[in-house]
């Protein structure tokens, strides 16, 4: 038996019990007890005293101990739910009732032993559970249409690694609009779709509530006959479930530091906290402009959560471009890296040089000025959800030649605090970059974004 098949056998084999589920704190009991792990190490990692995990172990084994009919305690624990088959169950009575894929009893009777013959049963009734392969669900509806696959190999083979081999509950994709974030997540669905049984694309942008969307969730992953009570945590723990959140930016609140969310969202981040310290083995996969503040401590935590910034597609990006019939060929790499190795920009832009240009790229080049056209509303969107601050620090920062040194602040700003929390917002935001060098670090402006906040700063004289 696995430690994840453990753990839903006996929440189960509780709440058909109690009608109450294991807690957070108790699964961690569970999975530390079955790891060997010390009480204090388990503490450690719920960030709770010793003492309160000891008491509630107690408790829990006590629980267990008169449910089975025999001495349960932390050391033997382990060996007593290996014995356990999932046959078994169908051998605690005939009052039963259907529990996510399992039958559990509405009454309880002694631990079966090991060497119990099973009751035989019709042939059209399974005796084992785990011979039964849950009816997938894939529910694609709300994906954006795929578009030809963008040359992110390594970018895709390490979602998988993280989502696959290390079963990461909690992965965000992070990047300006138009980098790539739904094309790669497309790609990636594709090719790990057979690893999940419930499979679900949303957006943020269609539910104005936290409540809204979680009402749908638990519509799609309930049966046609539901559990009452159940919760989200409930679900990903009876199947492996792949969720994908879009347009999480949508959550977060406009005109103050990232990290804040609207008020129609405000437990989202206790929602999200639940999703990645809680043992199971589905997967929350967010896609976002913006990092917020409550997945970035996650990670420092440990707590099963990554999170992957898209970067310029660089040279692969050549493609694209051949794909747009652009000639002086010579000239691209410099037209990519004028435009961030951005696909949706790059493709404006080719549009653009088609159309004013008949394709010439050199030509386009000569301009001394960069040219926005198509691509300002695009960055206006970036651009209105910053803060007063941020905006400040956006204008000081186009205005450096080579960068800005924040070890002194610029003059506008009165506290050196707020200046390092406008510095730390934009860059969960993808809007400034960091360039290390033997003489320090300084934080520029991608080429688009620095004409953009120019532009901005002289329409507002």
């Amino acid at each position: 038996m696995e430690i994840q098949e453990a753990l839903k056998w006996t929440d189960d084999l509780v709440f058909a019990s109690t009608g109450k589920h294991l807690d957070s704190l108790q699964r961690s009991i569970l999975e530390g007890a079955w790891q060997n792990q010390p009480y204090k190490s388990i503490a450690d990692d719920y960030h709770c005293t010793p003492d309160h995990v000891r008491k509630t172990a107690w408790e829990l084994w006590q629980q267990l101990s008169d449910i089975l009919g025999e001495e349960v305690k932390k050391s033997n624990i382990k060996a007593k739910l290996e014995r356990i088959e999932f046959s078994h169950i169908s051998n605690f009575g005939s009052d039963t009732q259907i529990f996510g894929d399992i039958n559990i009893c509405s009454k309880i009777s002694p631990y079966p032993k090991a060497e119990k013959t099973p009751k035989k049963r019709s042939p059209t009734t399974p005796t084992n559970s785990d011979n039964i392969q849950p009816e997938k669900r894939h529910d694609l509806t709300d994906a954006p249409e795929p578009h030809n696959f963008d040359n992110r190999t390594n970018e895709l083979a390490t979602l998988k690694e993280w989502i696959l081999a290390e079963n990461n509950r909690l992965v965000t994709i992070t990047g300006l609009s138009g980098i790539g974030k739904t094309t790669l997540t497309r790609q990636l669905v594709a090719e790990i779709k057979d690893n999940f049984h419930r499979i679900l694309w949303r957006s943020h942008r269609k539910f104005p509530t936290l409540n809204a969307l979680k009402t749908n969730l638990i519509e799609f992953f309930s049966p046609p006959q539901p559990q009452q009570n159940l919760s989200i945590l409930d679900y990903l723990r009876f199947h492996r479930c792949l969720i994908i959140l879009d347009d999480f930016q949508e959550t977060l609140t406009t005109g103050e530091f990232v990290g804040t969310y609207i008020p129609e969202y405000k437990n989202y981040g206790k929602l999200i906290k639940e999703i990645a310290r809680s043992p199971h083995n589905s997967c929350l996969l967010l896609l976002s402009w913006e990092k917020p503040t409550e997945i970035a401590n996650l990670e420092t935590e440990n707590c099963h959560c990554h999170t992957l910034q898209l970067q310029s597609l660089g040279e692969s990006a050549k493609e694209l471009l051949k794909a747009k019939n652009l000639t002086d060929e010579n000239r691209w790499l410099e037209l990519i890296n004028l435009y961030s190795g951005n696909p949706l920009w790059l493709n404006i832009i080719a549009s653009t040089i088609q159309d004013l240009f008949n394709g010439k790229v050199a030509q386009f080049l000569s301009y001394s000025h960069l040219f926005l056209g198509d691509l300002e509303p695009i960055l206006h969107e970036h651009y209105q959800r910053l803060s007063e601050s941020e905006k400040l620090v956006m204008q000081w920062l186009a205005n450096q030649e080579i960068g800005g040194d924040i070890s002194s602040k610029p003059p506008k700003f009165s506290s050196e605090g707020d200046f390092l929390a406008a510095v730390q917002s934009l860059r969960k935001r993808n809007l400034i970059k960091k360039n290390v060098s033997e003489e320090g670090c300084v934080f520029t402006l991608e080429p688009v974004i620095k004409k953009y906040v120019k532009n901005q700063s002289n329409k507002s004289f």
